[in-house]
């Protein structure tokens, strides 16, 4: 089983590559799949800072650099997009693909601690394993000089992972996030199902209680959330974030969006602001 990245695929875009790589996990336990976007080197001794991006329920390592067209920005300021997937896949584990918001597709950006799920480890797989596997086979990346954003499961995920490892991640921003999730039908599923029904274990993967805890954050945190967002008052809580950050003076930027959906649309539209925000953290 091959843990060292092989190349599946390469588009040329905006002077530089997408890249798709697969290997395996020792971490999942499975062979894993994940996308790189190369900005135009200047020089082959170039290296460029990472910005990692999370995705939401039901996607793929694919969705991001498909629809996104987040390429142009990180071209211009010069910074790699790291796209991993969204869960351990091939598994085979009963139930897993029973339902589109729990198990394949849907892996919380958490360490389960229930037996049944115990591979579904996308915590560790992103903090740990991943920066690790770019630091040894990628010379072009900046592994030191990293940032983390995501799209609702994934901006859960963004946000929890930056606010328990402030000394990895320079800035965080997230569009629509699940901001709440142990107050919400798809936060209480996956919790109840990945770490049983222990409320402390909750709390360790939920960004409006870890901010209470990790609040000494050196850029202002970005969320941009549509108004016409089906999920927004049952599932994000962008509110309940947003009381949560004011409570301990931590800076927030939240941008209610007149008309804009859930959508890779919607993310299109305002994913340059994102990437200026985070190149210009990654540049201090």
């Amino acid at each position: 089983m091959e843990t060292k990245p092989t190349e599946i695929g390469c588009s040329k875009m905006f002077g530089g590559y997408n890249k798709r790589f697969k290997h395996f996990s020792p971490t999942l336990g499975c062979s894993m799949t994940f996308h790189i976007y190369f900005p135009p080197s200047p020089s082959p001794s170039s290296k460029f800072p990472i910005l990692y991006w999370l995705s939401g329920l039901t996607c793929t390592d694919e969705n991001f650099i498909i629809k996104s067209g987040a390429q142009r920005a990180a071209s211009a300021e010069a910074v790699a997009l790291i796209a991993p997937d969204t869960s351990p896949r091939g598994l085979n584990v009963e139930g897993e693909a029973d339902s589109w918001d729990f198990g394949v597709g849907a892996g919380f950006y958490l360490n389960a601690t229930q037996e049944k799920w115990k591979n579904w480890r996308m915590y560790d797989y992103v903090v740990k394993e991943l920066p690790k596997l770019l630091s040894e086979n990628f010379p072009q990346l900046d592994t030191s000089k990293a940032s983390i954003f995501g799209h609702s499961m994934g901006g859960h995920g963004a946000l929890t992972i930056y606010l328990k490892n402030l000394d990895k991640y320079k800035s965080v921003s997230a569009f629509a996030p699940i901001a709440n999730p142990i107050n919400c039908p798809w936060g209480q599923k996956a919790f109840t199902n990945f770490l049983g029904n222990n409320q402390a274990a909750w709390e360790e993967y939920d960004a409006t209680y870890l901010i209470s805890k990790f609040h000494d954050v050196s850029a202002t945190i970005i969320i941009d959330q549509g108004e016409d967002d089906k999920f927004l008052d049952d599932q994000l809580l962008a509110h309940k974030f947003e009381e949560a950050c004011r409570s301990v003076n931590a800076p927030l930027l939240l941008r209610m969006q007149p008309g804009y959906d859930h959508s890779y649309f919607f993310i299109s539209t305002f994913i340059d602001d994102h990437i200026r925000h985070h190149a210009q953290a990654l540049m201090l």
